[in-house]
C-alpha cells in the first residue's frame, strides 16, 4: 500500500481544478480513505465552515458516485460535519487518484440535517443522461443515510 497520494479533483470534463497531498490510512478494491489538510482561504460551504488547517478523513470509492470527507477542526479537533461530493468513480493511476466532480455536494450536520449545495450548477453541466441519473441516485442515497443515521453517518452523532 503507498502511504502518501496526490489528489486531483477534476471537473466534469476531467480538466484540473485543484489538487493537494494526502495520507493514505486505508485501502481495498472499493475504496481509498485518505487524511489531508484544508490547505485554502477559510470558506462556507451551506452551514460547514471550512478552515484552512481543517483535517479531512476522505473516503473515494472506486465504484460509487461520491466521496465522503468527514472534516474536524484544525484547532480543537471537533468534529464539524460530513462533506459529500456528487462524483463520477474515482480512480488512482500511481501515486494520483482522480475524481471528477459532477458540481452536487451534500453537507450533513452532526446532528444529521443536511442541505444539497449547488443543484443549479449540476443542473447546467453538459453530461450524459446516464450520468445525471447516477449522480441523482447517489445524492438519493447519501440523503437516506443521513436521514436514518447509517453508513458513514452513524458516527459522530454525538452533539
Amino acid at each position: 500500500m503507498i502511504e502518501s497520494i496526490r489528489v486531483h479533483k477534476l471537473d466534469e470534463h476531467g480538466q484540473e481544478v485543484w489538487s493537494y497531498p494526502a495520507e493514505v490510512l486505508d485501502q481495498n478494491p472499493s475504496f481509498l480513505r485518505l487524511e489531508a489538510r484544508f490547505d485554502r482561504n477559510d470558506i462556507a460551504v451551506g452551514s460547514l465552515l471550512l478552515r484552512e488547517n481543517d483535517r479531512f478523513i476522505e473516503t473515494f470509492f472506486f465504484n460509487r458516485w461520491y466521496n465522503i470527507f468527514e472534516v474536524f477542526d484544525g484547532e480543537n479537533e471537533r468534529f464539524k460535519g460530513w462533506y459529500c461530493n456528487i462524483t463520477r468513480p474515482a480512480w488512482i493511476e500511481g501515486a494520483h487518484l482522480y475524481a471528477e466532480d459532477l458540481a452536487l455536494d451534500l453537507v450533513v450536520t452532526p446532528d444529521g440535517r443536511f442541505e444539497i449545495l449547488d443543484q443549479d450548477e449540476f443542473d447546467q453541466l453538459e453530461i450524459s443522461e446516464e450520468d445525471r441519473l447516477q449522480a441523482l441516485r447517489a445524492l438519493h442515497l447519501l440523503q437516506e443515510q443521513a436521514l436514518s443515521s447509517s453508513g458513514i453517518f452513524e458516527d459522530h452523532t454525538e452533539v
